[in-house]
């Protein structure tokens, strides 16, 4: 009998090497039943590579790939229960939705009966109701990434592997597209395996995220864990901006650490994991409090003066870009919560930033 608590994914030890280049290098993961994984990091890390071996396209060097329970060592993509939704979405010219999405079913053998109410529950699905007959070129991309995912969930299929599947779209459609592939995964009950370099599209989506660096997985935790408890730089510069301050660790003190910073002076931080005993400290910028007067801190509080250099008005938000008084480029948000509220400073203007130390963390380098 399946045993429904273990992962649906096991990653033992998985290299995948073209010569001496190491694509994938030793990567180890379990990934749950019915969770909307993401696979997250720059070009050339290695992500699309294991989504492909995942998928057979590709075959591992060394180590070992079961998907509920099974070896998928010789299995042929074909034989494995999943789909893949590739970037292109690669839907047939010349077929109707309605054909597009029966066609898997149709060279499986499926019968004519079944078919035709499984592509009627499919379509209701991905909320094309009444495009049956349209062929893709009287589509819209949103349209087309629908049937995309209609053929491959149709096949019932236990893991759906995603390849960058919303770059192709715009802003405002792609994030349309997010909530629907939520709602989707959601619905139908089965895991989700997204490949992305989409920061905001991996956070908003996912209920984990494994980022990755140069072929190995560097952290995996929910979203919110990522952002706020990053364990090294890398991720936390990769998740979102940061602010980054070097400094010298004086005392360990379980998950604290008391540092000397040249520019934000003596303070306690927390650490990110137990294994970091050195590094470098990291502000999220909307944690930064920006003043334009000159305050005395708050308790507790680092103060640091600087200057304005750019501001960058996105809407909802502005960025401000700024010097310290050391040099340091640093940035904070000011949400633009009010329809009325005095415009941005102008570069040239003197601030000063306010920092508390519990929005610090200490993460490895």
């Amino acid at each position: 009998m399946r045993d429904v608590a273990a992962p649906i994914v096991e990653i033992q030890n998985v290299t995948k090497a073209y010569g001496k280049l190491k694509a994938v290098d030793d990567v180890s993961l379990a990934i749950p039943r019915n969770a909307f994984f993401a696979l997250l990091g720059p070009s050339g890390c290695g992500k699309t590579t294991l989504l492909r071996m995942l998928g057979g396209f590709e075959h591992t060097s060394t180590g070992r790939i079961l998907i509920d329970g099974e070896d998928m060592a010789g299995i042929q993509p074909n034989r494995r229960p999943v789909n893949m939704v590739f970037q292109s979405y690669a839907v047939f010219p010349h077929m109707t939705v309605a054909d597009n999405i029966a066609y898997g079913l149709k060279v499986t053998g499926v019968k004519r009966a079944a078919i035709a109410s499984r592509v009627e529950e499919a379509i209701a699905m991905v909320r094309l109701d009444g495009m049956a007959a349209r062929k893709p070129d009287q589509l819209s991309g949103g349209q087309r990434q629908r049937v995309a995912l209609a053929r491959a969930l149709v096949k019932r299929p236990k893991l759906l592997l995603l390849d960058e599947p919303l770059s192709a779209l715009d802003k405002k459609l792609r994030e349309e597209m997010q909530l629907e592939l939520v709602r989707l995964q959601t619905e139908v009950g089965i895991t989700f395996i997204i490949v992305t370099h989409d920061q905001e599209e991996a956070l908003g989506m996912a209920s984990e995220i494994a980022v990755m660096k140069e072929g190995r997985i560097l952290q995996i935790a929910p979203p919110r864990e990522l952002y706020e408890h990053p364990t090294r730089r890398f991720v936390a510069e990769f998740i979102g901006a940061s602010n980054s301050f070097p400094c010298e660790v004086l005392a360990i003190d379980g998950q604290n650490a008391r540092v000397r910073s040249p520019l934000l002076g003596e303070l306690t931080v927390e650490r990110s994991a137990p294994d970091v005993t050195s590094g470098t400290l990291i502000i999220r910028p909307e944690k930064v409090r920006m003043d334009f007067s000159t305050p005395e801190p708050t308790p507790g509080e680092a103060l640091i003066r600087g200057t304005i250099d750019q501001i960058a008005y996105f809407g909802d938000l502005s960025i401000v870009y700024l010097t310290a008084e050391d040099g340091s480029r640093l940035q904070c948000s000011r949400y633009n919560v009010s329809r009325i509220a005095a415009p941005d400073p102008r570069p040239g203007t003197a601030c000063t930033l306010g920092i508390h130390p519990e929005d610090l963390l200490l993460v490895g380098d």
